[in-house]
């Protein structure tokens, strides 16, 4: 039986594996998910990654399956009543953000604008290859990225959890070197 060699982080949990198979790194370009994405990552702030994915289905159910236009309605009663499930974390900052985050993602449609477009002209228009070897938490364009969305409103947003965000949808390809995921594209 042959085992798939995959990025190292994934390796400790099964939910981390099944993330990592079938998600992490592949590219999205649905704003919608692009924008829940960067919610969760977020959310992660200062936690472990598989604390958010083992509360994910509970964030999805608390925020209305991330559908901005409900979330955006959302008022400081659903926050209270969010600070008492046990099913997300419970950080007031990070629920506020994700209400403010629907208002900001719902603006910009207003005014046209693509969240997901945006996001992807910044990067040049198609996936990011690291092949340097290096482990990056932030680069030159997660500093713009983050930057550009802080500008809008958005919080949560620094250039570490830009750069997991990158990773998470795709934009930033990488893999490790031995991963069956590896791909060569374009470099960093």
């Amino acid at each position: 039986m042959t085992t798939k060699l995959r990025c190292a982080w994934a390796e400790s949990d099964p939910l981390l594996r099944d993330y990592h198979d079938k998600e992490w790194g592949r590219p999205v370009h649905d704003s919608r998910e692009m924008w829940e994405t960067l919610m969760l990552e977020g959310f992660q702030a200062g936690l472990s990654w598989l604390i958010v994915l083992r509360k994910r289905e509970g964030f999805r159910k608390a925020f209305h399956g991330f559908d901005p236009v409900k979330v955006a309605r959302m008022t400081a009663s659903d926050v209270e009543r969010l600070m008492q499930d046990p099913e997300i974390i419970r950080a007031r900052a990070k629920i506020e953000a994700t209400i403010t985050g629907a208002q900001i993602f719902l603006a910009m449609k207003r005014e046209g604008e693509d969240f997901a477009k945006l996001i992807w002209g910044m990067a040049g228009g198609k996936p990011m290859v690291n092949t340097t070897g290096a482990v990056y938490t932030r680069t030159a364009l997660s500093e713009e990225i983050s930057k550009a969305l802080k500008k809008k409103g958005f919080k949560f947003v620094g250039p570490v959890i830009v750069y997991a965000w990158l990773q998470a949808v795709g934009i930033v390809e990488d893999h490790s070197s031995q991963c069956f995921r590896k791909s060569i594209k374009k470099k960093l």
